[in-house]
């Protein structure tokens, strides 16, 4: 059948004329038009009920693989370098024992307050109370809190606080305010003096918590 003549027969077909049962009557366009819907819909089902999922697994596979090279390289790096991360380790040991060594033991708390109080008259300071609070249990240490009342110059307050950052042991202030002291004999306020509450925390090394775990761990080993 020429070409044209299929135009011709196309022309003439109503949609509406189809019959199913004798679908070999149908005109050569028709019947092209047909197979190529079919075997759109086959293509399009069989992507959809047959290889969607594929895809989907694929692509979790691909992410999984991405995450396990970036952990092997991770590792890779960690064994390649594990000399330097051994003597980094004992560098931060040593450095976690001096610091250790700046924490006081509960027999060492007098001569801290001694330390404190000292340090404040040399500023020229009043001091007018310390009072200890008592202990807070921490994981690997124990905070020893007080509270510390002074009053004197800005100058003064200012070399206190200087005074205690350089003591030997650690000693940290917190909250600290500061007010205008007391007024003058005649009435007026005093302006040169001021007030300063401040809460300070020493810290001990707590050795029982600390000798449980060693011990749990030589039990381990």
């Amino acid at each position: 059948m020429a070409f044209s003549d299929s135009i011709e027969s196309l022309k003439g077909f109503d949609i509406n004329d189809v019959d199913f049962n004798n679908a070999g009557s149908w005109p050569g366009p028709v019947k092209i038009i047909v197979l190529l819907v079919i075997f759109l819909a086959l293509v399009m089902g069989g992507y959809w009920f047959l290889l969607k999922d594929q895809y989907v697994s694929l692509d979790s596979v691909i992410a999984e693989e991405i995450t396990l090279k970036q952990q092997y390289e991770s590792r890779a790096f960690k064994v390649a370098n594990l000399d330097a991360f051994r003597t980094q380790m004992e560098e931060m040991e040593k450095s976690f024992g001096a610091l250790l060594k700046q924490l006081p033991a509960k027999t060492e708390v007098p001569g801290l307050l001694e330390d404190i109080t000292n340090t404040g008259l040399g500023s020229g300071l009043t001091i007018r109370s310390i009072q200890l609070k008592p202990e807070i249990a921490k994981e690997f240490f124990v905070e020893l809190p007080m509270e510390i009342q002074v009053s004197g110059t800005y100058h003064d307050i200012a070399s206190f606080v200087s005074g205690v950052a350089s003591l030997p042991r650690i000693v940290t202030l917190h909250d600290m305010s500061i007010s205008s002291g007391k007024k003058s004999k005649d009435g007026k306020p005093n302006s040169g003096m001021l007030s300063m509450k401040v809460s300070a925390k020493t810290y001990r090394y707590n050795d029982d918590v600390n000798k449980k775990k060693r011990k749990k761990k030589g039990k381990k080993k």
